[in-house]
């Protein structure tokens, strides 16, 4: 065969590998947030988009949204801290659709609170492993078998630039998505031979409910920007993908560790805890706060602007954003 000839070959199985239509997406914590851009963004690509969350009514009008614009979703209430939701949750599903191709964990908790004020509340280290860590375990190990029994899988957990740069304050939230990115990454060397494989995303800040507690913490990107990010780890299923900063962190880790300290504690001194953290009432409701942080984000001043004009050509020369 022709070179020529094997090119054309290929081509139409990476266009295959590609395309999303038909294939069952399940997606965990669809109600809001990311995972509702993404069950938007996923069916719109033709897929059978399968979604799990907590609160069924909310989870219900996402469901009849995706259908009146054309998609296939199904719903079903789960809480992926309970064992028994989750057994019964996937025999459901399986049942009722046969299979599971890709699974996306995203379902999370996040705590911001500095550990000296949590050294009386071993509760916000067990909660963010409940979901975080626990929660996506479930999902992967209770529909792992059917995926190594017809040898096709992919798994795309949603992780944090965070644990990356080792954001101050973010312990407990930080530590259960390191577990999850290093279970990821046993599991995917022993299912090389299964054809199961996973997608690490390492998210920036993304204006969510889950933040609004914490108040402004910089710049951040939209749940649809999150939800483009998901489609493409489900179409080109990258090992990984990164953003700048968290290239950029671990760079600083390898090479000059101690600097890095030093400026991640200038951050911690520069952004106190949240009134939340410290157990007030809020200045400012969590709508309100997302509101401000998404004014901030689109208009930005004329140094910002400046600012990251240079930080995207500087980011050019960094690799690791798309692996």
């Amino acid at each position: 065969m022709s070179d020529t000839a094997a090119a054309r070959g290929r081509a139409p199985r990476r266009r295959a590998r590609r395309d999303l239509t038909g294939k069952h997406v399940l997606i965990t914590g669809a109600s809001s947030g990311i995972g509702r851009a993404a069950a938007f963004a996923v069916a719109a690509k033709g897929a059978v988009v399968i979604l799990l969350a907590r609160r069924g009514d909310e989870l219900a009008a996402v469901v009849d949204e995706i259908t009146a614009a054309g998609g296939t979703a199904f719903g079903y209430t789960c809480d992926v801290t309970d064992a028994e939701s989750v057994e019964h949750t996937v025999k459901t599903i399986l049942d009722e659709h046969a299979h599971v191709d890709m699974l996306v964990n995203n379902a999370g908790r996040s705590i911001r609170r500095a550990v000296h004020r949590s050294t009386d509340r071993l509760h916000d280290f067990e909660r963010t492993m409940a979901v975080n860590y626990f929660g996506a375990l479930r999902m992967t190990l209770a529909l792992l078998p059917q995926m190594r029994e017809r040898k096709f899988g992919h798994i795309v957990n949603i992780s944090s630039a965070g644990v990356q740069v080792a954001t101050p304050r973010f312990a407990a939230y930080l530590a259960s998505k390191a577990a999850l990115d290093k279970f990821a990454e046993v599991t995917a060397a022993e299912m090389l031979a299964d054809n199961v494989t996973f997608t690490t995303i390492h998210m920036p800040l993304v204006r969510t409910p889950m933040i609004a507690p914490s108040g402004r913490q910089g710049p951040s990107q939209s749940p649809e920007w999150a939800a483009d990010t998901v489609v493409r780890a489900l179409t080109d299923r990258p090992k990984r993908i990164d953003v700048p900063v968290g290239t950029l962190a671990e760079y600083g880790s390898l090479f000059a560790p101690r600097l890095k300290d030093r400026i991640m504690h200038q951050y911690y001194r520069a952004l106190p805890d949240s009134p939340a953290a410290k157990g007030e009432a809020p200045a400012e409701p969590a709508s309100e706060v997302l509101v401000a942080q998404h004014k901030s984000h689109r208009v930005p001043s004329v140094a910002g602007r400046a600012a990251r004009t240079a930080l995207r050509r500087t980011v050019n020369l960094v690799p690791g954003i798309h692996w």
